[in-house]
């Protein structure tokens, strides 16, 4: 295209931006203009705000489904995977100091821990995108849990003929477990509650709710100012379809913000008494289990104190750091009541493994061993697990009940606020096509 041409288009585009600017204008200066204007503005506006307030519920409803569907149930899957391969290395460690021939119930609870880890696995598998660390921790754990009980049944076959190959086949799996499987799924599980936070952040849908009041507070704004300017132009104190757009609109405002309000506060009772405890409560599982690992592996290696000795020290530290967190943010209740349970079985089964040491210390193994697989001590630490489990679960269906009220009402509000943005329109242009045809 030549310059002359150039010049020749842009006058048109000008003249195109001034006839709107003029038209305006012109409207601006009579009467019935002015109120194309105010009925042009209230239109757009009501459209507006029934479409911001269609897509706000929308988001919101999605949001939430997502948390209560997805990102929370990934988290509880990420924890079985998690504690069921913890508590299978304990009790394929236990199994082994009964030497020979395991004892069925110690089987059985093996293997049912890697069938629930495998089944908790493909089923996060599920819920979890091709891409990230979750897909990547999901990978490993695959390749690795097939190894680890290849090297269980290795060491359960050598310890049934007495021969001491078994102990190591053993260590190297609880290494493979503590090293890899473990490790990735605590990665599985930290990425599933960076997901549930995110999950909490898309239902509340913050920037879509402040658009739709910032709209809601314009519309209501501008059909008082139209209905001042009605009665100082016409001299009618009202005019009853514009009276009637407000009262609809302050109904919408209402309605939203009932809805919104309440969905936010069930979301932050999912978080405070659903989701937060659900996660330390996890962790503290798992770190009950951690314990009772290392002194099983620490007896089956005949080495005395050392390096699992050691990580028990540490782990007694933070479970009891835990279970304290536990306590202080479930202080009453049934949730509340197992925890200071569970408090006062981990004191008992910390008392009972001192006992073991000072057994095996002494030169008495078969004593320490005879203690530690006991009834007793049995018994005692699972009364720990049992109470944390019993929290666990209290706070599952807390959170399950809490999501599902706060979705009530978002489907409706969905389909309700561009309804009512609609009636708001027709009322609105009911309202001042009375007063524009007196012009005619």
């Amino acid at each position: 295209m030549s310059t002359a041409q150039l010049h020749r288009v842009a006058p048109v585009v000008a003249d195109t931006r001034g006839g709107v600017l003029s038209r305006v204008g012109r409207l601006r200066r009579t009467s019935p203009g002015r109120l194309q204007l105010i009925l042009a503005a209230l239109v757009a506006l009501a459209l507006l705000t029934g479409l911001v307030a269609g897509l706000t519920a929308a988001s919101a409803s999605r949001g939430t489904d997502d948390l209560g569907n997805r990102a929370q149930p990934l988290l509880v899957e990420a924890e079985t995977i998690y504690s069921a391969l913890a508590r299978a290395d304990t009790t394929a460690a236990q199994a082994f100091l009964a030497g020979g021939l395991e004892p069925s119930g110690l089987t059985d609870l093996y293997e049912e821990d890697l069938d629930r880890a495998a089944t908790a696995l493909t089923s996060a598998a599920r819920r979890t995108p091709e891409d990230g660390r979750s897909a990547e921790a999901i990978r490993a754990l695959s390749a690795d849990l097939p190894r680890y009980a290849a090297l269980v049944a290795s060491a359960r076959a050598n310890n049934r003929q007495g021969l001491p190959i078994g102990a190591a086949y053993l260590s190297s799996a609880s290494t493979l477990s503590r090293e890899s499987l473990q490790p990735q799924a605590q990665a599985l599980f930290q990425a599933a509650q960076a997901e549930v936070n995110d999950g909490y952040a898309d239902a509340r849908s913050s920037w879509w709710t402040a658009l739709l009041l910032i709209l809601l507070a314009g519309l209501l704004g501008a059909l008082l100012l139209a209905q001042r300017y009605l009665s100082r132009t016409t001299r009618r104190t009202f005019n009853l379809p514009l009276v009637t757009a407000t009262a609809v609109t302050l109904i919408l405002a209402l309605g939203v913000g009932g809805v919104l309000i309440a969905q936010r506060a069930h979301l932050s009772e999912a978080d405070s008494e659903g989701s937060r405890p659900v996660a330390l409560l996890a962790e503290a599982r798992i770190a009950a289990l951690r314990e009772r690992g290392d002194e099983a592996l620490t007896l089956a290696a005949r080495s005395g104190e050392g390096d699992l000795e050691e990580d028990f020290d540490a782990t007694t530290k933070q479970l009891d750091g835990l279970l304290g967190d536990a306590g202080a943010m479930m202080p009453t209740g049934f949730a509340g009541q197992a925890v200071q349970s569970a408090i006062t079985s981990h004191r008992s089964y910390v008392a009972a493994h001192d006992e073991v040491r000072k057994l095996d210390n002494g030169g008495n193994y078969d004593g320490a061993v005879k203690l530690a697989v006991g009834s007793g001590t049995t018994q005692t630490f699972t009364g720990l697990t049992t109470f944390i489990d019993r929290a666990l679960e209290s706070r599952k269906d807390v959170f399950s009940a809490e999501i599902s009220d706060a979705g009530r009402g978002l489907g409706l509000l969905t389909v309700l606020g561009p309804l009512l943005a609609l009636v708001v329109c027709g009322l609105a242009f009911a309202g001042l096509r009375t007063r524009l045809e007196e012009y005619r």
